[in-house]
């Protein structure tokens, strides 16, 4: 049994299949698994809470794991370990979620493509046919993330804090989430994942596009991303695609293509789950790992 998983900050996917590429099991879901963010107990216990994953673990031979926070190599080792101990009889591969945006959206093994992650955070990198090079390194959530879920909800809040949302959204938007002072400044300050946390705010604005300030909120939000981080490209842009991937980007499809025609760069391939095209990817390539 293969499993693989694709894990943003908030929610993993898993997916179980057999060397043939047949699914096994139905998809499994867990809290998101962020090395950076949590510690290792907390990495375990998220692991151990499906039972699912449990019952299945003595029978797996690969996990192919890609995820936020394992950009670099102390939370990726922490990950691979954790890992290493459940399932203790299957060779694991820990990788960026940036790599996993990569394989899952190409056309073939080496196109060529810019390829943005816009979930609960943001990403943008280029990918040459073999190797994936990024002009900006990533300061967290809190400084960069343009247009990622966590930068929605925090402008989410801001504009309802600073009375820029309009009344009838603002009344729409406290019945559905808890907005006292002391509540959120708990959530941001005191807790856990607090990016996660403002990603959660950020589906308000797919369920109320027809609301010029949201359309605006949306537009203004992947300018910044394009500017940012698109247009670290400029050249790489003229003449190969620009992929997405995420539910940020697959559920602001339309625009996107707006902004694209803004800023002169061709749209690829808009996936919301990277999870099937890796299924495709690592089946074609079982025999590398071996």
């Amino acid at each position: 049994m293969i499993l693989i998983a694709d894990s943003g900050s908030t929610k993993c996917d898993w997916i179980s299949v057999d060397s043939q590429g047949n699914q096994l099991l139905d998809k499994l879901d867990t809290k998101g698994l962020n090395p950076a963010l949590l510690t290792e107990k907390e990495l375990s216990e998220i692991i151990q809470a499906n039972p699912n994953l449990i019952r299945v673990k003595d029978q797996v031979s690969h996990v192919f794991f890609y995820g936020a926070g394992c950009g670099t190599e102390n939370p990726r080792l922490l990950l691979k370990e954790v890992l290493q101990n459940i399932f203790q009889k299957a060779f694991i591969e820990v990788k960026e979620d940036t790599l996993a945006a990569v394989r899952a959206s190409l056309n073939h093994k080496n196109e060529a493509a810019v390829v943005c992650i816009l979930g609960t955070g943001s990403n943008c990198s280029f990918f040459d046919g073999e190797q994936i090079h990024q002009r900006v390194a990533s300061l967290g959530y809190s400084i960069m993330d343009d247009a990622s879920g966590n930068y929605y909800g925090r402008q989410l809040i801001r504009g309802y804090y600073f009375n820029q949302m309009p009344e009838k959204l603002k009344v729409l938007f406290a019945e559905k989430f808890n907005l006292e002072a002391d509540a959120i400044k708990n959530k941001l300050y005191k807790q856990a994942n607090p990016n996660a946390y403002l990603a959660t705010f950020a589906e308000f604005i797919f369920t109320h596009k027809d609301s010029d300030y949201i359309k605006n909120l949306i537009i203004e939000g992947l300018r910044l991303f394009s500017k940012n981080m698109i247009l670290q490209y400029s050249e790489e842009i003229k003449t190969i695609p620009v992929h997405f991937v995420g539910s940020i980007a697959h559920f602001s499809k339309e625009e996107v293509l707006e902004v694209a025609e803004e800023f002169h760069f061709k749209v690829g391939n808009i996936i919301r789950r990277p999870i099937e095209g890796l299924v495709k990817y690592h089946i074609n390539h079982l025999d590398s790992w071996k």
